[in-house]
């Protein structure tokens, strides 16, 4: 990076389990460090999974996404490095399972998050981009996620009522404009585990870009046994087998959304 400026913060969003959140976050992160970015992950999942996916034991998680949100820590004292180069990530615990019961009495609940990743003493990281992992439900962390994000990527699994469940999102993410966010935009929509030899695959995508539009980014990430396979060893796809069909998808997201903000700012969500 050769001049300084503000991180660009994308939640990683959809309230739906399973459809490729943290997958995405690790694997952008890494593909976007490969084109020399440096790049924060912050976990925002009590089950902790981008975590332990880049090999971050419990036992360096000392401090974590509770201490940010319930204990009032900013974002540069709970960051740990990765085997990832250009990859930091502010770790989670299941500690916080307990996040929205504890922040109920807080008055500013919501934007807790924004709170610590405010704090100057992260410039000295000259991040490009944080990435947050969002829990698979549009609670309090969710929220947090929101509020202090510039954009929201959705990862869309290419299956049966897939866009059913993106109408809950999109109007929490319509209320977090008019309550508290007015800059919030959708970064894109991204299509992951697609099969296109099934025709049902086929018709999810046809139908999200006839009801989405240029939302929808022009990759995809295919159903890939690599990507499934590197979590195991708390590594990127893009480092466990960078040729695969997966690892070849995140690398051309990374490009995607590269060019967008070299051209023009992400799409806005209509009024």
């Amino acid at each position: 990076m050769s001049e300084f400026t503000k991180p660009r913060i994308m939640a990683v969003a959809n309230q739906k389990g399973g459809v490729g959140k943290t997958t995405t976050t690790i694997n952008l992160a890494a593909a976007l460090a490969r084109l020399g970015q440096n790049v924060l992950i912050v976990d925002l999942d009590p089950q902790g999974n981008a975590s332990t996916g880049l090999g971050i034991d419990p036992d360096r998680r000392a401090m974590s996404t509770y201490d940010l949100l319930i204990e009032g820590k900013s974002a540069s004292e709970i960051v740990v490095p990765t085997e990832v180069q250009g990859v930091l990530i502010a770790p989670a615990t299941t500690d916080l399972s307990s996040a929205d019961i504890e922040l109920v009495a807080n008055e500013r609940r919501s934007f807790l998050l924004k709170d610590g990743l405010s704090d100057p003493a992260i410039d000295r990281f000259e991040l490009d981009y944080i990435l947050i992992d969002c829990p698979p439900s549009l609670n309090l962390l969710t929220v947090n996620a929101m509020v202090a994000a510039d954009s929201i990527l959705i990862p869309l699994q290419s299956e049966f009522f897939a866009l059913e469940g993106l109408s809950q999102l999109m109007l929490t993410i319509r209320e977090i404009r008019q309550a508290a966010n007015p800059g919030l935009r959708i970064e894109g929509v991204l299509l992951t585990m697609h099969d296109n030899r099934n025709r049902l695959a086929q018709q999810v995508e046809r139908d999200a870009r006839d009801t989405l539009g240029e939302l929808v980014f022009t990759t995809i990430v295919p159903r890939n046994v690599r990507v499934s396979e590197a979590p195991s060893f708390a590594i990127p796809v893009i480092d466990y087998d960078p040729q695969s069909k997966g690892s070849l998808a995140y690398q051309a997201l990374a490009d995607e959304i590269i060019a967008r903000y070299q051209g023009m700012t992400a799409a806005p969500i209509e009024a």
